[in-house]
């Protein structure tokens, strides 16, 4: 994978490109991140769990609980869930620019958050189909708790590492996973939109 970070007012962005990997085994690896969490970042994941389950065909609204520790040492318990394009702030879209997209937003580090959400900040993760591979643009932007460029760094140098990473075990559990029929147990879901920016808009999720 190469990528380069950079960093404006509203957060840290790492646009990158990999070989081998497609843009419909990212789309598959959204509603089925249980089965590859601990391979996503293996220093520093640890299982995961879904609070709300992802829905075939629809995996807005879900909610995983992602237990990681970065290389500040701080462990976080996150409760990360999958936003409805719409519900988000106009100046977070205003930076999808490729064909598939996922926005989540940290609720918060306990349960709790779960009662009344209200997120932290976003993450950006976004890809299109390229000749040999994807090339992509992840970004962080903080809101209710906004993130220092120091904050961005650590962020940056963990989100790296996990979309490096699917180069290594993706297209492998992908193939592996195709034996399961049942949606159930290998729900998928297409993350194509239509538009960019605050137009854009989910094609085949309503």
């Amino acid at each position: 994978m190469k990528y380069t970070v950079s960093q404006d007012a509203m957060g840290t962005h790492i646009d990158w490109e990999h070989e081998g990997v497609t843009a419909h085994m990212i789309d598959w690896f959204w509603s089925n991140m249980e089965k590859g969490f601990i391979l996503w970042h293996p220093e520093q994941h640890e299982p995961l769990e879904w609070a709300v389950p992802p829905q075939h065909g629809n995996p807005i609204g879900s909610i995983h609980i992602a237990p990681q520790t970065w290389d500040d040492g701080r462990r976080q318990n996150l409760y990360i869930r999958f936003e409805k394009l719409e519900d988000v702030p106009a100046e977070v879209r205003d930076y999808l620019v490729y064909e598939h997209v996922v926005i989540v937003a940290g609720l918060g580090l306990g349960e709790e958050c779960l009662v009344n959400p209200d997120p932290m900040g976003y993450r950006i993760h976004q890809w299109q189909k390229t000749d040999s591979g994807v090339v992509g643009k992840s970004s962080g932007i903080g809101t209710r708790r906004k993130e220092t460029p120091e904050d961005g760094r650590i962020w940056a140098a963990h989100c790296a590492q996990e979309i490096g990473n699917w180069g290594h075990f993706l297209p492998q559990l992908h193939t592996l996973y195709k034996v399961v029929t049942d949606t159930r147990r290998n729900p998928f879901a297409d993350l194509s939109v239509d538009g960019k920016g605050r137009d854009a808009v989910y094609r085949h999720i309503k």
